[in-house]
């Protein structure tokens, strides 16, 4: 029995030091060991990509601990820079590990070419937004008389006709022709002579016409702002939605040109 009773007290002893030295080693592993590895406590601030080009970021990443990966999917916009950096994973001001990845999307040198839709018999606020959708541009808006108010006749691409379904580069401008709302109606030139340029606006307005350039004359024998020329002249037949030019007195001394 006195045996058994010592080999029972040396086999504690030994497991009473296996498990302080397990104790210490755990204690070193996650107090030095695992802190040094993760650097744990340290974090990074992820900076705003976006708009830098991709030539760029490799130093102003590697400066601030970080990396870089370029995404297989790529996007367009025709107002940022070709080939940089339109979108980003994480975030900007995420916190991040120091040597973390950053996920780039960048923009397509070439814009990718996209169908154009059809515009014609649709109101102008429509095309619009079908425009915007498409990632293309409005440009021009011509107005040519036509019952049909703010109504597209025609659309074009760099001063010609496009048709539905034709491949343009994404971003490309497209210029409207869009009716008037008058239509083709005749009416008599009213006559603008004598009047004041205010009146002469209200008039031609009016009449379904249209105001064109003012032109300013000086002259000290008509009092200042009175219409002394007009094109068309009075009397003429005219289109409803026709520009009217007119001619205004100036005082001589009034305007320095």
């Amino acid at each position: 029995m006195e045996g058994i009773g010592k080999g029972l007290k040396k086999l504690g002893i030994h497991v009473g030091m296996m498990l302080g030295i397990l104790m210490i080693l755990l204690f070193l592993f996650f107090n030095i060991y695992l802190p040094n590895y993760t650097n744990h406590g340290e974090t990074v601030t992820v900076p705003d990509l976006e708009g830098i080009h991709y030539s760029e970021l490799t130093g102003f990443l590697s400066s601030r601990d970080l990396r870089y990966e370029i995404t297989l999917d790529s996007g367009f916009v025709a107002d940022a820079k070709p080939l940089s950096v339109l979108k980003q994973n994480p975030k900007p001001g995420a916190k991040v590990k120091h040597d973390r990845k950053i996920y780039v999307t960048l923009n397509a040198e070439n814009p990718p070419l996209i169908k154009m839709p059809s515009l014609v018999n649709t109101p102008l606020k429509n095309a619009q937004e079908i425009l915007a959708n498409y990632g293309l541009v409005r440009g021009e808006i011509i107005y040519v008389p036509d019952i049909g108010m703010n109504v597209v006749l025609e659309q074009k691409y760099r001063g010609r006709d496009i048709r539905e379904g034709f491949e343009i580069p994404k971003g490309s401008q497209i210029d409207l022709v869009v009716g008037d709302g008058y239509g083709n109606q005749s009416l008599d030139m009213p006559n603008l002579i004598g009047m004041d340029d205010i009146e002469a606006e209200f008039l031609i307005v009016g009449s379904g016409l249209r105001l064109g350039r003012i032109n300013y004359v000086k002259t000290d024998t008509v009092p200042k702002g009175t219409v002394i020329r007009q094109l068309p002249p009075d009397g003429v037949v005219a289109k409803t939605g026709e520009l009217v030019d007119i001619w205004v007195s100036i005082l001589d001394d009034s305007i320095n040109f």
